[in-house]
Parts: C-alpha cells; sequence; structure tokens
C-alpha cells in the first residue's frame, strides 16, 4: 500500500509513468460508468488501461483511492475562480463553487463513486481529501474576500461538503449547489458586499 507522501510523489511523475497514471485514470472512469462503483475493481482498470494489477497497484492502492485521485484531478484543473467585487459576497460564492458542483454532475455513476471513494479510511485518500479540502476552501476565501472570518469559511466549506454529498447520493441535482451556497453566504454574513 503507498503512503501520502508516495502519492504526492505521484505528481513528479514524467514520461511513461504519468501516461500509465493517466491510462489508469481514464479507465477508471469508464469502470465506474459501465458498472459502478460496487462492480469497480483495480483489476478491472488495469486491464482496461492495458497493464497487469501489479503496475495498477504500484500507483493506487484502492478503487476509492484511484476515483479520489479522479476528483482531485479535475478540481486542480478548475480555473482560478472570478472575483468581480461588484457582486456581493454571497454571489461570488455562489458563482466560485458552481466549477466544483459541476465536475461530475453529468456522470451518476461516478458522482456516486467519487461520493463514496471521498470517505474512505485510506491514507493515500485521506491525503488527496486534504487536499481537496484546502483547495475548495481556498476558492471559498477569495470569493469571500480579504480575510474571511474564518468560522464564517469553515461553515461555507462543511456546507458546500454536506451539498456534494447530497447532491452525490441523489438527494439534490448539482445544479442546485451554486444557488444552496449564495442563499447560505447571504445567511451567514448578514451582509450584501
Amino acid at each position: 500500500m503507498s503512503s501520502p507522501v508516495a502519492a504526492s510523489a505521484r505528481r513528479r511523475l514524467a514520461g511513461r509513468q504519468a501516461e500509465t497514471v493517466d491510462g489508469l485514470l481514464d479507465a477508471a472512469v469508464v469502470e465506474v460508468t459501465e458498472s459502478g462503483f460496487d462492480g469497480l475493481t483495480v483489476r478491472g482498470v488495469a486491464r482496461r488501461a492495458g497493464v497487469s494489477p501489479a503496475t495498477a497497484y504500484t500507483y493506487f492502492a484502492s478503487k476509492e483511492h484511484l476515483l479520489t485521485e479522479v476528483f482531485w484531478r479535475r478540481i486542480s484543473q478548475l480555473e482560478p475562480p472570478a472575483t468581480d467585487r461588484r457582486r456581493t459576497a454571497a454571489e461570488r460564492v455562489g458563482e466560485s463553487v458552481r466549477g466544483i458542483a459541476m465536475l461530475v454532475a453529468d456522470e451518476p455513476e461516478l458522482a456516486a463513486g467519487v461520493t463514496t471513494a471521498l470517505l474512505a479510511h485510506d491514507p493515500d485518500v485521506e491525503a488527496l481529501r486534504t487536499q481537496i479540502g484546502a483547495a475548495v476552501t481556498a476558492r471559498i476565501a477569495a470569493a469571500l474576500g480579504e480575510r474571511p472570518e474564518p468560522g464564517v469559511l469553515q461553515a461555507l466549506t462543511f456546507t458546500l461538503f454536506g451539498s456534494l454529498i447530497a447532491a452525490g447520493v441523489g438527494n439534490i441535482g448539482y445544479h442546485e449547489l451554486p444557488a444552496i451556497m449564495t442563499k447560505t453566504t447571504a445567511l451567514m454574513t448578514g451582509r450584501r458586499k
């Protein structure tokens, strides 16, 4: 099993190793789409990617690790949120989370799989979950403006993650998240700018 340090080192892969990892991640998306989270296996992903299971396990300790890496990569590729100061903080927060909300919106099996994967007690998943949390918090903080109140920032981050879980299990639609975050921010900040 790989460690959080190994997870971070994966970022520095180049050449054939990077191509192998990219192939495994692409194969994981196809596999979970076709078989759902319960049918997803690292062996199946390896087969689809054209590598041995041992090679797949060199990079990914579990199916949860694979799907969390897929989600992390999608988050890390998002454009920074626009911070139009003519809009209210609530509007800016709603807009800043739109990209996150839509990352898996059109892929219900992947969304459900990522929701489950993110909750795993796996050191590699925990390390990625920390990175995802930091990236999400940074987006919300940028939208709030300079020196956001820490309690509000934390509460909004928790609200977003709770909303993502609710969307991942089908209780709300991903398209509803920006409006939820806009309304919640307005309630928490009690101010328009």
